[in-house]
């Protein structure tokens, strides 16, 4: 597959820090793939967001995004373009008073022509499931689908790549599963790449591939199952791994003859009954 993103030896470190936050970071990001970065606070995840939509620049090496040197000042709308970026909080990405215009904001500020910004914005509305919200203020919404509309908002600038930087963390578990359920639809549906950061295992699970970082190097790097049958490195490292995964593995500990790393309810299930 055709890679659209890659760091090659990125450094990365705040002024008013001599720590660097990242170090020698290599990664590469496949076109149309679904990726989850995983790790503590601290482990440089947010800032290694922030690089790859050129909000943050390198302080040695360099971050390409569909090809483009984001150090390149000249590229910056169209990197941007390219790779959109949700933050945690959808308060601080709502501008407008009303869900379409909101949408709209965007676009308009790239200047794509009136007839087409009518068309991304009905287009990623309906993208999310909050076409018919459209016409509604964004403080009668829940949380989900707030963050919902501040997707709408990347998806009406048709990004190659969106990058969600713990979209789901301050939501409610339905606004959670709207906003999971939004992501794996861009990506499978619409073939957008996506990138995840997250602290909740489960949603991580649902990944093609999982990168875990910690203290500004990659860890591990794998699909799910890969990653998380690294359950005691990823103890050790006091990082979790879903729920299901964590009974599995109690069950194999104890004895029981099935796999100590299950990632479905139904799997689990079926391997329990086997064995009974």
């Amino acid at each position: 597959m055709m890679e659209i993103i890659k760091t090659e030896n990125l450094t990365f470190g705040y002024e008013d820090s001599q720590k660097k936050v990242l170090e020698q970071f290599n990664l590469t990001i496949e076109k149309g793939s679904f990726t989850a970065l995983l790790g503590h606070n601290g482990s440089g995840k947010s800032s290694l967001a922030k690089l790859f939509n050129a909000v943050l620049l390198p302080t040695g090496g360099t971050v390409y995004v569909s090809g483009m040197d984001t150090k390149n000042e000249a590229l910056l709308l169209e990197i941007r373009k390219n790779c959109g970026l949700v933050f945690q909080n959808p308060d601080n990405q709502l501008v407008a008073s009303i869900i379409e215009d909101d949408v709209a904001f965007a676009p308009e500020n790239l200047g794509v022509p009136s007839e087409e910004i009518r068309k991304r914005v009905d287009d990623a509305l309906k993208c999310v499931g909050m076409y018919e919200y459209r016409l509604s203020s964004p403080q009668h919404l829940s949380g989900g689908q707030k963050q919902r509309v501040a997707i709408a908002g990347i998806v009406a600038m048709r990004p190659s790549v969106i990058v969600l930087d713990e979209p789901t963390a301050m939501l409610d578990p339905r606004g959670r599963k709207e906003v999971v359920e939004t992501i794996l639809r861009l990506n499978r549906e619409y073939g957008i790449t996506a990138i995840l950061i997250t602290h909740n295992m489960e949603e991580a699970a649902l990944a093609d591939r999982i990168v875990v970082m910690e203290k500004g190097k990659i860890l591990l790097d794998g699909t799910p199952e890969e990653i998380f049958s690294q359950y005691e490195i990823l103890k050790k490292t006091g990082l979790d791994v879903p729920q299901i995964t964590e009974l599995s593995y109690q069950l194999h500990q104890a004895g029981l003859n099935i796999d100590s790393c299950i990632l479905s309810v139904d799997e689990l299930v079926e391997q329990i009954t086997k064995v009974l």
